[in-house]
């Protein structure tokens, strides 16, 4: 089994789940971002799908929305209404939508942002998928142990008919095959719904584990998450404009 290098996997502590009650605060403070990230690099049309976690729906990702297609990127719901958790179903569906625009932009890959489950679903659209998908950004995605190191961990299982343990090691299975494209993994330590330990990528060599300081819930309102988005978008944009062709 997946064993951390940083010590041990587990759902977050109480405090921390008392701390989520910060997010609507770090919602309301949010209207500030756009003016407080006004010196971000601006895009040129790139296609964005945005993917929202377990139990959010579209509106969860309207302000990043709103801000990415601000600073000039074609931003796309994932179309399919609440995330019910149904990862099987829902990464065919995310795929279809990807699959759609792939080819109604003229085979353009999109960019995955994918928040908590939400970032499950981009990854495994980018695996399946690899020609259709530019890169994926993650949001406080439990990469390890699927819900297991959630809070929702029991209530989930129970819905789904789930054994925990052995989803656990499906899930090390599924990791262990690599990503091919750039990813972002954006963690919180005060996450108060996924252990931030099980939200770090040791699979994948490319991948970059950046920490900021926000809550689960505010993590898609955050502005520190959104500087770090705009960046990371602009600066794949380059390496892909100056690569060989």
């Amino acid at each position: 089994m997946y064993s951390s290098s940083v010590g041990p996997l587990k759902p977050p502590g109480k405090f921390n789940t008392l701390k989520e009650m910060r997010a609507p605060l770090e919602w309301l403070f949010s209207y500030q971002n756009r003016r407080k990230l006004a010196h971000v690099p601006r895009g040129q049309g790139q296609l964005v799908v945005l993917v929202p976690g377990y139990g959010a729906d579209e509106w969860s990702m309207r302000p990043l929305k709103k801000f990415l297609t601000g600073i000039g990127y074609r931003v796309f719901d994932w179309g399919h209404g609440r995330n019910r958790g149904l990862v099987t179903h829902d990464t065919q569906r995310l795929a279809v939508t990807v699959e759609n625009l792939y080819k109604k932009h003229d085979q353009q890959a999109v960019h995955l942002i994918g928040w908590s489950l939400g970032g499950v679903l981009s990854r495994e659209v980018a695996r399946l998928h690899p020609h259709w998908v530019s890169q994926i950004i993650t949001l406080g995605t439990p990469l390890i142990g699927g819900p297991k190191y959630t809070v929702v961990a029991n209530r989930y299982a129970k819905s789904m008919n789930m054994d925990l343990d052995a989803y656990e090691a499906e899930i090390h299975a599924i990791n262990e095959q690599g990503l091919s494209q750039p990813l972002t993994v954006i963690y919180s330590k005060s996450d108060g719904i996924v252990g931030w330990r099980a939200a770090l990528d040791a699979y994948n060599p490319q991948a970059r584990n950046l920490e900021v300081s926000c809550s689960h819930m505010g993590m898609g309102v955050s502005a520190e998450v959104w500087d770090i988005i705009a960046h990371t978008l602009a600066d794949s944009d380059v390496e892909t404009n100056d690569a060989p062709g």
